[in-house]
């Protein structure tokens, strides 16, 4: 549940945000280990480290205050979004040639798509709403397949959520 309280107070720009994503996401790791989801647990360990960041950032990020929501400038967005997919298809290739991962492909791309994602709600950007989506919408049925209902279902919350916090974001957001 801290996850999800984590994911609801992102939404709304909480830095509360942080605290409860850390202890969240230790739980998720067990999980998605143990359904052999080895991409989705390497990541959880990726989003703690990523949380104590995040939560300097948002503290301490824009000269001393607070760092304020804005956007991306989209050169910048697309040579990230490129990485992110080179690297989700080099990761897939990696786990489906030397481990016995189940779903490699949508796997990898949950984790790339999700660290782009992480590093850019780190920066208080209004596009991690859009990458959140996106890696939602893999989500949702790589879990459904693995079994996994319930967090399927917390996955199809947060792929709400994510819409919800797009819409509200846009309209704090300054322009750079």
């Amino acid at each position: 549940m801290l996850v999800t309280a984590s994911i609801v107070l992102a939404a709304r720009n909480s830095i509360h945000v942080w605290w409860t994503g850390i202890v969240g996401c230790a739980v998720f790791a067990w999980v998605f280990a143990d359904a052999k989801l080895y991409s989705d647990a390497i990541l959880q360990v990726f989003f703690i480290a990523a949380s104590a960041g995040g939560w300097w950032n948002w503290a301490r990020g824009a000269a001393g205050g607070p760092l304020p929501i804005r956007w991306t400038p989209p050169t910048r967005l697309g040579a990230w979004t490129a990485a992110s997919v080179a690297f989700a298809c080099a990761w897939a290739y990696l786990t489906a040639r030397y481990t016995d991962a189940v779903a490699p492909l949508a796997d990898s791309f949950v984790l790339g798509l999700s660290v782009l994602a992480q590093l850019l709600l780190m920066g208080r950007r209004v596009e991690n709403w859009v990458v959140w989506i996106v890696v939602n919408s893999i989500a949702v049925p790589l879990f459904w397949s693995r079994e996994l209902h319930l967090t399927s279902g917390l996955y199809a919350f947060y792929w709400f959520n994510a819409w919800w916090a797009l819409y509200r974001w846009k309209g704090m957001a300054v322009r750079a």
